[in-house]
């Protein structure tokens, strides 16, 4: 693994960042993606180029929706260059869907060179977005891996189209230990940085919101997207056993899978409350206000790879955090509760529980802790990333 100081990075108004995303910029959840590129716009120029949409999704009516959508900015040096009516996604003829995806590359490229940028920065956050390596010319490329994009249940070798990505790539970013021991040592060039958290926001005091005013404590709470890679079965065997606890879900519901029943069950007890999408800037009072939080995961050949986002905006709230043992949080033991079965899970939400887990001192602890993964000095780290991959970079005529 490379080396970045976090220092001073060589910023300068001619660089430009065409970031690939597999997200619009309003989607159900905030994102690493989000949290970094917002953040990166104060050190180079950024285009947010969303997805295109699949020809089913064209013809369902998704492109009349598109085309209703101009470019934005949603943040100071940041630019979203929504999907369009020729943003289809579409395999064959090859001829075509290249062109449909090289028409994307220039309209950004082209964005960035109207505000002055010559060096051009390809950061690309999925192995699906290789292709524009071949399609656009920039002066470096970099590759951000913050999940196993397999999303395999159980572990599986690199596929060789990423594994090659990788070796093209200038510079990779991996955002866990154990993704840095599966793909770093594919490409000398890669550097650890994990997932981090807006600290002044999560530890900054926040009223309680309407919504939790009427949940009894004790809450146990989790604040995100309701998954299939969260263990739902295990939540329905704690609301069931213990019932004096509140059991608080604040997020949208995404993609289940095998755990439709359990959710299903889970929304049918007295001591589970679901509350839907929240705005981010709503979020801090949600997890400071509960009395546990959760990280509730399945253990499998997919979460041993993540770094979960919400882990450093539980710590910076100071709340005790009782979750799944997954690689991810080894570290972190001194402030994270692991635990595997119900009982042990029992066990450790009653420790959290206790007077000393809610201490002053506890709490301080948890929050020097994510104090060292402010989003702002993690990013600061990624610029120098993408200022070592252009240094020896000569401008573009």
């Amino acid at each position: 693994m490379s080396s970045i100081s976090s220092g001073t990075t060589h910023a300068g108004p001619d660089i430009g960042v065409i970031a690939l995303v597999p997200e619009r910029w309003e989607s159900i959840s905030r994102t690493t993606r989000h949290n970094v590129l917002q953040r990166l716009a104060r050190h180079f120029r950024v285009v947010w180029v969303e997805p295109p949409v699949y020809w089913r999704e064209y013809r369902a009516g998704a492109a009349l929706q598109a085309h209703s959508r101009r470019p934005f900015d949603p943040a100071p040096g940041l630019h979203v260059l929504p999907t369009d009516l020729m943003s289809v996604r579409i395999f064959r003829p090859a001829a075509l869907a290249r062109a449909l995806e090289r028409r994307r590359l220039r309209r950004a490229a082209a964005l960035l060179r109207e505000h002055g940028c010559r060096r051009i920065v390809l950061y690309i956050w999925r192995p699906e977005f290789a292709s524009a390596v071949d399609l656009i010319p920039a002066d470096a490329v970099l590759y951000h891996i913050d999940d196993e994009y397999t999303f395999s249940k159980v572990d599986r070798p690199v596929p060789p189209a990423e594994a090659a990505l990788i070796r093209r790539a200038d510079r990779v970013i991996v955002h866990s230990q154990t993704l840095l021991e599966k793909k770093g040592g594919i490409n000398p060039n890669t550097h650890l940085i994990p997932n981090g958290v807006d600290f002044h926001a999560f530890s900054t005091p926040a009223p309680e919101p309407a919504a939790l005013r009427d949940v009894p404590r004790p809450r146990i709470g989790y604040v995100g997207v309701i998954k299939q890679q969260l263990n739902l079965t295990l939540l329905l065997d704690l609301a069931r056993r213990q019932p004096e606890w509140s059991f608080v879900f604040v997020g949208p519901v995404g993609a289940i899978g095998d755990q439709a029943v359990a959710l299903s069950a889970l929304q049918k007890l007295p001591n589970c409350h679901f509350i839907d999408r929240q705005p981010p800037e709503a979020l801090p009072g949600f997890v400071q206000h509960m009395d546990v939080c959760t990280l509730p995961y399945v253990v499998d050949g997919y979460t041993r790879y993540i770094y979960p986002l919400k882990l450093h905006e539980y710590l910076a709230a100071g709340r005790p955090v009782v979750a799944a043992p997954i690689p991810a949080l080894e570290q972190f033991r001194d402030v994270v509760t692991t635990a595997e079965t119900a009982e042990q899970w029992i066990s450790g939400i009653e420790r959290a529980l206790a007077a000393d887990a809610c201490s002053p001192d506890a709490a301080r602890a948890r929050r020097s802790i994510a104090e060292n993964h402010d989003w702002d000095a993690l990013v600061r780290q990624i610029a120098a990333v993408v200022s070592s991959a252009l240094s020896r970079s000569e401008p573009r005529s």
